[in-house]
């Protein structure tokens, strides 16, 4: 979770997302506000996943989702995460700037996201 965008004028969100350190593959993400109902939501969409192990920033909300045994917190293993965040920045505008290209609606932003992800993890169909 680390990319701020705002929607329109007023509404912040965030974009929490799920990345597969060693395979490079974006997993999943949740749009919402930085609550732990967020944090819940979003762990429902990755729980299923196998995962030896998840390592995080230290954001409370996470400590509160992550089970304790498999939970990392270190800044030096979320540079993968990281990565995406500047992908997301240098290929959706929507992302980067606040003055001309921003997101007026929460579908068009998950739309957009999901565009990069799945040609980011070459399961786009119609480049087949």
């Amino acid at each position: 979770m680390k990319c701020i965008l705002t929607l329109g004028q007023k509404n912040c969100c965030w974009i929490w997302i799920a990345v597969d350190r060693h395979g490079k593959r974006f997993i999943n993400f949740v749009i919402g506000n930085k609550s732990k109902e967020t944090a819940e939501r979003f762990w429902e969409t990755i729980k299923q996943h196998e995962m030896k192990y998840i390592a995080s920033d230290y954001w409370k909300a996470y400590e509160s989702i992550i089970p304790g045994e498999k939970h990392i917190q270190t800044k030096a293993e979320t540079f993968t995460v990281e990565g995406y965040n500047s992908l997301f920045r240098h290929f959706l505008a929507r992302m980067r700037r606040k003055a001309k290209c921003y997101s007026k609606k929460m579908e068009m932003l998950k739309y957009s996201i999901l565009l990069l992800m799945h040609y980011r993890n070459n399961t786009l169909s119609i480049l087949n």
